[in-house]
């Protein structure tokens, strides 16, 4: 502990999540940070952007992805199609032009979502500038450089810098290059210690890390816990289950859901054949579902209720797999 206490444990859980390390980047933390850089991961990034946004004339608007893993994969394109809303709304579209930059060779992290998301960049005039590994920051001359020599220009620069696990798990020494918690991705035990399992956004599970994920680790570890406390073989239950409602501007949303071995479909949700709610297609019930989402997350999740509809595994009645 900070004050030097000691703490013994038979068996610990870990959940010290990640955060942004703008630092590993040259030229991300300058004297531009808060000026012509924004990050929107932390409180005070977000607040600075919010308070630039309300004054900001216009130019080249880059959303910008450092690289994979981040927290919310879909948050930075989710910026993205609500700056086109925002500034709809202001009525000076026309003054902003908006590029998407990722490392990935396209919007998102699975085909069939990507192309899907792809479009919807396409059909709000976003433009994508795709495998941009950035090597630095030049402020001076206001681009970003990546490894290839390729730049591009910026006046507003709204970038998700590299995410990393916590100091403490590299002070630990159990953590890998990013300080994230070598897992085994379906029991979530620890791989190096028998006794020690990882919840959340600290393993380096090949998994969203979101907070659906981290509800639904939840359910399983809980029972790996008993499992281990009996004695008994643990379960590898977890499938890797995410899904996520991504705000697309205008009072509209799009629902994804999926898992290490599926990637996002068209279907129904949470009920198989009812819905309401549809996945992969934008609209106006789906913006919906995520304000009633909110109301869950205050008054269900964080309370420990179960939520009998939604499985922590994926369903797989009701989506369209051809």
């Amino acid at each position: 502990m900070a004050d030097g206490s000691i703490y013994n444990y038979d068996i610990l859980i870990l959940a010290t999540g990640a955060k942004i390390a703008p630092e590993e980047i040259d030229g991300m933390k300058a004297e531009e940070w808060q000026k012509s850089v924004f990050d929107f991961y932390t409180f005070e990034g977000a607040l600075a952007l919010r308070n630039k946004l309300r004054e900001w004339e216009g130019g080249k608007l880059l959303v910008h992805i450092t690289e994979m893993p981040i927290k919310c994969p879909v948050a930075p394109l989710e910026f993205a199609f609500l700056a086109d809303s925002f500034f709809k709304h202001k009525k000076m579209r026309d003054k902003v032009e908006i590029s998407f930059v990722t490392p990935l060779s396209g919007a998102f992290t699975k085909p069939k979502a990507t192309a899907a998301l792809d479009h919807l960049l396409d059909e709000k005039n976003i433009k994508i500038e795709a495998d941009f590994a950035i090597e630095s920051v030049d402020n001076d001359r206001k681009v970003i450089v990546d490894y290839g020599g390729r730049e591009v220009p910026f006046d507003l620069l709204v970038t998700v810098p590299t995410n990393k696990g916590d100091e403490v798990i590299a002070r630990s020494g159990m953590g890998d290059d990013l300080n994230f918690i070598p897992t085994n991705k379906a029991t979530l035990q620890s791989l190096a210690f028998e006794n020690i399992f990882v919840l959340g956004d600290a393993s380096n599970i090949p998994a969203s890390k979101a907070g659906s994920v981290a509800h639904f680790e939840a359910e399983i570890l809980t029972e790996n816990i008993k499992h281990y406390i009996k004695g008994e073989a643990l379960s590898e239950e977890f499938d890797g289950h995410a899904n996520c409602f991504i705000e697309t501007g205008g009072g509209k949303a799009l629902l994804i859901d999926f898992n290490y071995t599926h990637e996002p479909v068209e279907g129904t949700f949470p009920f198989p054949g009812v819905g309401p709610l549809r996945l992969m297609k934008e609209s106006r019930m789906n913006h919906m579902g995520k304000l009633a989402f909110r109301w869950i997350y205050w008054n269900m999740l964080l309370k420990g209720t179960h939520i009998p509809f939604v499985s922590s595994h994926m369903e797989e009645a009701g989506k369209n797999f051809n």
